[in-house]
């Protein structure tokens, strides 16, 4: 199956651009995708507690299923004030 990843900020940067696709195995969890995305850059293994996932627009948890054509969007941690 393929994904579309929207990485913003930060990760945009590491990942050399805000819209990649990543093809998964059928069954991949959003875990899965995440450590696809890993072993293209392995600096994301340091982030992986400070960044929020979504899934077609709502927060996901890394062991939610993807589906085929799902958006993933790789939330960098947001400081402010």
């Amino acid at each position: 199956m393929r994904i579309g990843i929207a990485a913003f900020a930060g990760l945009r940067e590491l990942l050399g651009g805000s819209d990649l696709n990543l093809d998964l195995p059928a069954g991949a969890c959003v875990g899965d995708a995440w450590s696809a995305l890993e072993l293209r850059q392995p600096a994301l293994v340091s982030l992986a507690a400070s960044t929020r996932l979504a899934r077609n627009g709502r927060v996901a948890s890394r062991e939610e299923v993807l589906s085929d054509g799902d958006e993933l969007a790789l939330l960098p941690p947001v400081g402010g004030g």
